[in-house]
């Protein structure tokens, strides 16, 4: 199976929304990383909006040809934006105000009830594929395959904080998960926390990795190299090793 790299475009808008006056254009960066390699467009619409806007979605979807992955909570309010909008990808994430960014997955225990019978069957309706963002738990994945949802998205974020011993047993934990999602006849997929450095080695022992989202590396290097220049090395490394 093919890796595809994923931006996430997120920290675009975060600067954009710095001075307010429209630069640098999300959709013209979107653009960017599509022409170097790249082969989707991941972007989180908060409930705060601290960096995509609702005029961004619009315009991704109505503007760009290509594989949209909209990460999002579970809320009323989002489930109605995303069946309006129609991505390729409706990827569900926790969220709370406080936070940085997305700190962990989701907690499937408390949520399998609310997602089975008022989230899930929503998105289905909107002919929306699926996606649950989880840490590498067999038992959270195992509320996926219940819930017959099209893919499940990795949390990377303590596997890339790890390093030694740990770092070791997070790519064991990953590629069990990876293991038991394939054998359900779902998509692998990852993110969080992932960069030039901590990629390799997750590529290369954890197995059946479909889409990879990257987004805060990638825009911090391209500070320094271009966008471009970013997109095509971690595009180079994800299809090559």
């Amino acid at each position: 199976m093919a890796r595809r790299l994923l931006i996430n475009i997120d920290h675009i808008a975060t600067l954009r929304n710095a001075r307010g006056e429209g630069r640098p254009s999300v959709l013209d960066a979107s653009k960017i990383c599509l022409e170097n390699g790249a082969e989707g467009i991941v972007f989180h619409l908060r409930e705060d909006r601290r960096h995509i806007k609702d005029f961004d979605v619009i315009q991704l979807k109505q503007s760009l040809d290509t594989f949209l992955d909209f990460e999002m909570a579970a809320t009323n309010e989002m489930l109605g934006i995303c069946a309006e909008i129609k991505p390729n990808l409706s990827t569900l994430v926790p969220e709370s105000r406080q936070e940085l960014t997305t700190e962990g997955g989701l907690n499937m225990e408390l949520l399998f009830s609310d997602f089975q019978k008022r989230v899930v069957p929503s998105l289905k309706k909107a002919g929306v594929p699926i996606s649950l963002f989880l840490d590498p738990n067999p038992e959270d994945i195992e509320y996926a395959v219940k819930l017959g949802v099209y893919a499940v998205e990795l949390h990377t974020g303590t596997y890339a904080l790890s390093s030694g011993k740990s770092k070791q047993f997070e790519l064991e934990r990953l590629a069990e998960a990876a293991r038991i999602i394939h054998e359900n006849g779902m998509k692998v997929n990852a993110g969080h926390g992932l960069d030039f450095e901590n990629i390799r080695d997750l590529i290369h022992n954890v197995p059946y990795l479909h889409d990879i989202s990257i987004g805060h590396a990638i825009v911090a290097d391209a500070v320094f190299r271009g966008l471009g220049n970013s997109v095509r090395e971690m595009n180079a490394i994800i299809k090559n090793g």
